[in-house]
C-alpha cells in the first residue's frame, strides 16, 4: 500500500484529501499542530501532531521515511497570531524540497490560482515564492492552484459566504465589480489523488476552476437560494469606507488570534477577483471541473447548514456583547465604588465590602477582555457563567432585596449567562 503525507489535514481542503486518499487506497498520515482540531476532523485517521514550521531540514527524512506522496494543504491566508507565512509558505517547503532531494517523492502542492510572486498580497507571492522552490528543486512535482472551494463544510471565506447570505430580509451589494470562479471540493480531492496516483505528469502546473465567472453578488445570491432563503427585501449598497474599517478592525483582531475572513488580505484578493484558467487541466487531463450550478446540485443543502450560516453571523456580535457588557459593569463600578458598596452596607464590614466591590469590578474588566482573544474566549465565557452564578448567590445572601426589585436586577443576569453560555458551546478550535 502506497503512503501519503497530508500537512495541513484538517483544514477545509486537508480534510477532504485525507478521506479521499484514503478511499483511494491510500494510507494516510495527517499533519497539523493541534492535537484537539485533528480528532475533530478525522478521530480514526492517523496524525502527527507538529507544527510544519518548525520541522527542521534534518527531521523531516525520518519523517518521509516509506512515503511516497506528500500533499501540502497548510497555509495560512495572513500573518497574525501563530500565522507566518513566510514560515508556511516558503522556510517550511525549502526545508521539505531539501530533505526530499533524493528520496522517490512525490510532492503535490496545492496552491492558489493567481499566486506569483509580483502579486498585490503578501499571501499570493509567499504562495508563489513556495510554488517557484518546488518547481526550481524538486524531483517529482505537480502544483495545484484551485479557485474559490466550495465543500459541505465551510471555514472562513466560505463560511462568512454562507453568514453574509443567510441575513434575515436583508442582503447588501458589496463589492459589485468583483468576479469569482468556484471549485468543487470534490474536483479538488479527484485531481489530488491522480496527482498521487501519477496519472498527471511531473512538472504540471494547473489551476483548478469552472470556466465561468460570476459577480460577486451573484455567487452570494446563488448561495442563499442554494441553503433555501427566499430573496432579500432590501439590498443596500454597503460603503465601501465600512468595509475598510471592518478590514481594519479584522486585522487588528488578527492579533489576538483570530483569522476573520474580512481581513485586508481577503478583501484586496475579492476586489482583485478570484479567478483562473482552466485550460492547463483541461489540456492535461481532458477533464473540466464543474461549475457553480453543478456543484451546489451535487451537495443539496440542509437544515444545518442553514442553523450554521446564521450562529456563525452571531457568534462575534455576542462576544462583542459579552465584552461591552462586562467591561462596563466593572468600569462602572469602579467610577463610583462607595455607591457600590451601599448595597451591602450594614451586612458586612466596611473593608470586606471594599474588597468584594473593587475585586469583582477587577474579575468583570478581567473576562471582558480574555473574551476578545481567541485563545481564551471558551475559558472567559465559562468564568462569566462562574462570576454570575457567585454574584447570584451572594445576592441572594446579602441583599435579598434585589431580588423583589421592580427592575428585576438579578432576574436580568440569566440571559448574560445564556448567551456567555451560547458562546462557550459555538467556539470551535481549527
Amino acid at each position: 500500500m502506497r503512503t501519503a503525507i497530508v500537512l495541513g489535514g484538517y483544514g477545509l481542503i486537508g480534510s477532504a484529501l485525507m478521506r479521499g486518499l484514503r478511499e483511494a487506497g491510500f494510507q494516510v498520515i495527517g499533519i497539523g499542530r493541534s492535537m484537539a482540531s485533528a480528532m475533530a476532523s478525522d478521530p480514526g485517521a492517523t496524525w502527527l501532531i507538529r507544527d510544519i514550521s518548525m520541522i527542521t531540514t534534518a527531521e523531516w527524512p525520518g519523517l518521509l521515511d516509506g512515503v511516497d506522496v506528500v500533499v501540502n494543504a497548510s497555509g495560512a491566508l495572513q500573518d497574525g497570531g501563530r500565522d507566518r507565512l513566510e514560515a508556511i509558505h516558503v522556510t517550511a517547503i525549502e526545508r521539505l524540497v531539501e530533505a526530499s532531494a533524493t528520496l522517490p517523492l512525490r510532492i503535490v502542492q496545492i496552491s492558489a490560482a493567481g499566486a506569483n510572486e509580483r502579486a498585490g498580497t503578501a499571501f499570493f507571492r509567499s504562495k508563489g515564492r513556495g510554488d517557484a522552490i518546488i518547481q526550481a528543486g524538486a524531483r517529482d512535482w505537480v502544483i495545484l492552484r484551485p479557485v474559490l472551494v466550495l465543500a459541505p463544510d465551510a471555514y472562513g471565506g466560505t463560511a462568512l459566504l454562507r453568514a453574509a447570505a443567510a441575513m434575515p430580509a436583508v442582503l447588501p451589494r458589496v463589492l459589485p465589480g468583483a468576479q469569482v470562479r468556484t471549485v468543487d471540493i470534490r474536483d479538488v480531492t479527484g485531481a489530488v489523488v491522480m496527482a498521487a496516483r501519477g496519472e498527471i505528469p511531473s512538472g504540471s502546473v494547473a489551476d483548478l476552476t469552472e470556466s465561468q465567472s460570476h459577480a460577486f453578488d451573484d455567487l452570494t445570491l446563488s448561495i442563499r437560494r442554494w441553503m433555501g432563503f427566499g430573496r432579500p427585501v432590501l439590498r443596500p449598497a454597503l460603503p465601501d469606507l465600512l468595509l475598510r474599517a471592518a478590514s481594519w478592525l479584522a486585522d487588528g483582531l488578527g492579533h489576538l488570534g483570530w483569522r476573520s475572513p474580512l481581513r485586508s488580505t481577503a478583501l484586496r484578493g475579492l476586489r482583485d477577483g478570484i479567478t483562473g484558467d482552466s485550460s492547463a487541466w483541461r489540456r492535461i487531463t481532458g477533464r473540466e471541473c464543474g461549475s457553480l450550478t453543478q456543484t451546489l446540485a451535487r451537495m443539496p443543502a440542509v437544515r444545518q447548514d442553514r442553523l450554521f450560516a446564521r450562529a456563525y453571523l452571531l457568534l462575534p456580535l455576542a462576544i462583542a456583547t459579552l465584552s461591552i457588557f462586562w467591561l462596563f459593569s466593572g468600569l462602572i463600578a469602579l467610577w463610583d465604588v462607595p455607591r457600590a458598596m451601599a448595597v451591602l452596607a450594614g451586612r458586612l464590614p466596611g473593608w470586606l465590602a471594599w474588597l468584594l466591590v473593587v475585586g469583582g469590578a477587577i474579575a468583570d474588566i478581567g473576562v471582558g477582555l480574555a473574551i476578545l482573544w481567541r485563545r481564551w474566549t471558551k475559558a472567559a465565557a465559562l468564568a462569566m457563567m462562574a462570576l454570575s452564578g457567585s454574584y447570584l448567590l451572594g445576592g441572594a445572601l446579602l441583599a435579598p432585596a434585589l431580588w423583589g426589585d421592580p427592575l428585576g436586577p438579578m432576574l436580568k443576569v440569566f440571559p448574560g449567562v445564556m448567551l456567555a453560555m451560547t458562546v462557550w458551546l459555538l467556539m470551535e478550535d481549527r
